[in-house]
C-alpha cells in the first residue's frame, strides 16, 4: 500500500467516526451505557447521564445503597420515543439483598430527555415488582407507562367486580325465603 492509500483510509475512518449517529442510536447506547454503569457499580459513569445538580447527591446514594444491593442483570424491554427530545425505557432488572440474599426482579421506567446533544436520565419509578431500595415509586396508577395504565385499570375494575359478587350473593341470600 502506498502512503497516499494509508492516509485516505485513515481520513476516511476518522469522518465515519465524526458522522453523527442517529438519534435512536444514540438514545439506546445512552440507556444501555448507563444501566451497565449502575450494574457493575461505576457510579461515576453512569451518572454522567444524568443533569449535573443531580450527579453527586446521586453517586452518594448509590454508593450507599451498593454495600447491601447488588443488581445482577438488566434487560431493555422497550424504548418509546415521545417525540424527538423525550423517551420513556422500560428496564427489567434482577437484583438481591446481600443481607437477605433473595434473588428479586423488579421493573422500572427510566424518563429521558434529550439536553443539547445528550441524552439524560431525568426521571425513574418502579413500574412494577418487587419494591426496589432507592427506586422511588410510581406517583400514581396513571403515572406509569407502556399500558400500564390500562391493565391496572382493568385490574382493579376486575378486583372490584370479584369482591362484590359474593356480597351480592349473601344479599340475594338474604331476600331469597329459605325452601
Amino acid at each position: 500500500m502506498t502512503v497516499k492509500t494509508i492516509a485516505m483510509c485513515m481520513l476516511l475512518s476518522v469522518a465515519a467516526c465524526g458522522a453523527p449517529a442517529a438519534q435512536s442510536d444514540t438514545l439506546n447506547e445512552t440507556i444501555r451505557g448507563y444501566n451497565e454503569a449502575v450494574r457493575w457499580e461505576r457510579f461515576e459513569n453512569a451518572a454522567t447521564a444524568l443533569p449535573a445538580a443531580q450527579r453527586a447527591q446521586t453517586v452518594d446514594d448509590w454508593d450507599e445503597r451498593a454495600h447491601d444491593l447488588k443488581i445482577t442483570e438488566y434487560d431493555i424491554v422497550k424504548v418509546d420515543s415521545k417525540g424527538p427530545r423525550e423517551a420513556r425505557a422500560q428496564i427489567k432488572m434482577s437484583w438481591y439483598k446481600s443481607s437477605e440474599g433473595t434473588l428479586r426482579e423488579t421493573q422500572a421506567i427510566q424518563t429521558w430527555e434529550k439536553h443539547g446533544k445528550a441524552w439524560m436520565m431525568v426521571d425513574e419509578r418502579r413500574l412494577r415488582g418487587h419494591e426496589m431500595p432507592g427506586l422511588p415509586e410510581p406517583l400514581d396508577k396513571d403515572d406509569r407507562s407502556g399500558g400500564a395504565e390500562v391493565t391496572e385499570k382493568a385490574n382493579d375494575k376486575a378486583t372490584e367486580a370479584s369482591a362484590a359478587k359474593p356480597a351480592a350473593k349473601r344479599q340475594e341470600k338474604a331476600l331469597d325465603p329459605a325452601p
